[in-house]
Formats: structure tokens, C-alpha cells, sequence
């Protein structure tokens, strides 16, 4: 399967523009639509959601990657191979969170292909989707291999306490993993402190709260409310970890 991770938004025709050029070059690939509202513009929160999401798919799967501010200028078009799994995209951080995840076996390229036409302002048609219905048809990357450190963002840290992405009913998810996650910790937001509880139903209506989602990723959220509209949170707020409270 391809699967599509994008900030084109939920209108207008860009995602059926790519999934058109996509069936150009495969037609009988099956296409999954995971994000099309990506934290827009912001390859760096858009890097730790995709890591989080990319985890739940099996190995093979092609991600079509598409959070680009800089498209037609100095980054670098690339493939990643990180889990047994390829990402297609732009080289401005999108794929550093699956490259950490995936580190010990990953691979990388920088893509030489060029179509024919190249817009300055949709590589994700022109370029990013026939790179991807390559790999999907079984070409080997259409590209130059790299090291594994090249054009990487290490400085970005890990965890990141920001909200990295809002979902339609208003729970903010961060860029801390649940996994690491201490629950008898508050988090802190907006001179706030949230507590943690397991899922919705543990705590009163209207009651805000941060649980572990089931993508494995820290998430404040409001029982029948808006997390996003009590704290006024959005993509890039700052959170912060607090004091435990049992001490």
C-alpha cells in the first residue's frame, strides 16, 4: 500500500492530484489516506506524528510525505528505508523521527529522478508520487544512497514538549511517547496543571486530562470538551513537565 501524510488540508484538489499520479505510475496500488491535515507547514511536528502513526502500519508499507514550506528550493528530495518500511518526501527534518526510531537498519537516498515536468510548486505530484509508485512496482530508489547522519536534525529533541497536532474534537496531542511517560506526573499547560488519567471515563464531564492515545502519544484532552479550546492550544504551544504529585 502507499500511504498519504500531508498538509494539503481536507479541501481543494491537491490530495486527488497525487492520488492520480500515483495511479498513472501503479495502477493497481491500494492508496491509504492517513493525514491531510498534517501540522501545516512544520516539518518538526509534523516528523514526530509521522513517526508515531508510521509504527502502526506493516513492514513494506510506502509513505507518500508531503510537509513542505520549502518546496523549490535548496532541500533535497529523499527516500528513507527505516523498520523495513520507505518514506518519499522532502529532506527538511519530515523523516528524522523515523529515522531515530528505526535507526539501526535505515537507509537513505537522495533522489536524482526528474519527470519530465517539474513544477516549482508541486513536487508532491510531479516528483514525490512517481518516486513512490516506483518503489511500489518494485524499482530499486531512483537515487544516490547517502550516509545514514547526512542531512539529519539531531538537534530537535526528544521528547518534544509541544502540541504537535489537533484532532477534530479538540485533544491536542504532544511529542512526548506514552511509552516513556511517568503518569503520576501533571503536565503543564498554559500555567495550568493536568493530570493524568487512563481514558475519558475516569474523570467528570468538562474535567481536562492527559492520557497515553492509542498511537502510543501523550494527549491532553477534555471529557465531552475541548483541550484545545480551554487551554487556547495550538500546533507549537509549549507544554511542560510537572512536578510529581505525590511528592
Amino acid at each position: 500500500m502507499i500511504v498519504l501524510f500531508s498538509d494539503f488540508g481536507l479541501t481543494g484538489p491537491y490530495t486527488g492530484q497525487v492520488k492520480a499520479r500515483l495511479l498513472q505510475e501503479a495502477p493497481d496500488v491500494q492508496i491509504i489516506d492517513l493525514f491531510a491535515d498534517a501540522p501545516s507547514q512544520n516539518p518538526k511536528a509534523a516528523s514526530y506524528l509521522l513517526a508515531a502513526y508510521a509504527n502502526e502500519f506493516p513492514e513494506g508499507t510506502i509513505f507518500l510525505c508531503v510537509v513542505d514550506p520549502g518546496v523549490g528550493g535548496d532541500r533535497l528530495p529523499l527516500i528513507v528505508k527505516a523498520s523495513n518500511k520507505w518514506f518519499v518526501g522532502p529532506g527538511n527534518g519530515l523523516f528524522e523521527g523515523v529515522l531515530r526510531a528505526g535507526s539501526e537498519s535505515a537507509e537513505v537516498w537522495e533522489v536524482t529522478w526528474r519527470p519530465k515536468i517539474l513544477s516549482n510548486s508541486f513536487h508532491g505530484r510531479d516528483l514525490f508520487a512517481p518516486v513512490a509508485g516506483m518503489l511500489h512496482c518494485g524499482n530499486e530508489p531512483p537515487g544516490v544512497p547517502r550516509p545514514l547522519d547526512w542531512n539529519r536534525y539531531n538537534g530537535w529533541p526528544d521528547p518534544l514538549l509541544e502540541i504537535i497536532y489537533i484532532d477534530n474534537y479538540g485533544n491536542a496531542m504532544t511529542g512526548i511517547s506514552g511509552y516513556s511517560a511517568k503518569k503520576k506526573f501533571d503536565i503543564k499547560v498554559n500555567n495550568c496543571s493536568v493530570g493524568y488519567a487512563n481514558t475519558f471515563s475516569d474523570v467528570s464531564i468538562g474535567q481536562p486530562f492527559w492520557y497515553v492515545n492509542s498511537n502510543g502519544l501523550v494527549e491532553i484532552a477534555v471529557n465531552q470538551g475541548s483541550a484545545a479550546e480551554l487551554f487556547s492550544l495550538v500546533v507549537g504551544s509549549s507544554i511542560n513537565i510537572g512536578k510529581n504529585r505525590e511528592s
